[in-house]
């Protein structure tokens, strides 16, 4: 029981701060508070609290509180890609299909799985999205369920995971890493493409402070896909 209690504190004060109903340096309310709030022990609440500052959603000031910490993000110059919308944008209809769903324990022989939770569970999908009739891109996600345990009771068959995510998962760090690749014979038909055709790969992995959050690999049919960041002088590194 106490750990349900926990896990909705915790979800509570999360949907506060992912919303921006608590903005950054907003004072949560005072253990004491919550304990009123909840009905339950002081040990509870400062268990939420002291989660929540290791995963860099709070920050905890000696005497004053615990405030709503500024994101950390790596780079903003890549934002996380909108598939949907970009979709939209292009005056097309966006449609989402879940190929494979899968909760398993991680390999510990795939070094991403295993970083991503050790000795923990995954939630494996795969998902192909349309724009219109044509498919657009291809997606193989890893959910870490032991950090997003909610993730094992939605329904992706209907929202993609990606959305999901965003709408309901705070992040604190994100990592980007982009490849050109050449399609195999499984993604071509998939695609709806030439084997071997040119297309663009975007791996992301999403982190809540300590906690690994999600990896995914996003293929993208190269002649639909174009992919711009517009950034000023301090944004970009000193060597240019």
């Amino acid at each position: 029981m106490s750990g349900t209690l926990n896990r909705r504190i915790r979800a509570d004060i999360e949907a506060k701060i992912l919303s921006g109903e608590w903005g950054p340096g907003y004072r949560i309310p005072y253990e004491h508070e919550l304990m009123a709030q909840y009905g339950c022990a002081r040990m509870t609440v400062n268990k939420v609290v002291s989660e929540l500052a290791a995963a860099g959603l709070v920050e905890r000031r000696r005497r004053a509180g615990s405030f709503v910490a500024a994101p950390r993000i790596q780079s903003a110059i890549l934002q996380i890609p909108d598939i949907e919308a970009e979709i939209t944008l292009r005056g097309e209809t966006y449609r989402y299909e879940l190929l494979r769903l899968q909760r398993r324990r991680a390999d510990r022989r795939m070094a991403l799985e295993w970083e991503l939770t050790p000795r923990g569970e995954v939630l494996e999908l795969e998902c192909r999205h349309m724009a219109g009739m044509r498919p657009f891109a291809l997606e193989r996600r890893l959910i870490n369920i032991t950090a997003v345990p909610e993730a094992a009771d939605v329904d992706f068959s209907r929202q993609s995971p990606g959305s999901w995510l965003v709408g309901h998962v705070p992040w604190t760090e994100a990592e980007h890493h982009i490849t050109a690749v050449n399609a195999s014979s499984e993604m071509a038909t998939l695609l709806d493409i030439p084997d071997r055709a040119a297309c663009l790969e975007l791996q992301r992995r999403t982190w809540r402070g300590d906690e690994n959050i999600t990896f995914v690999r996003q293929t993208f049919r190269g002649d639909l896909f174009n992919l711009v960041a517009r950034f000023t002088p301090s944004q970009a590194s000193s060597g240019g």
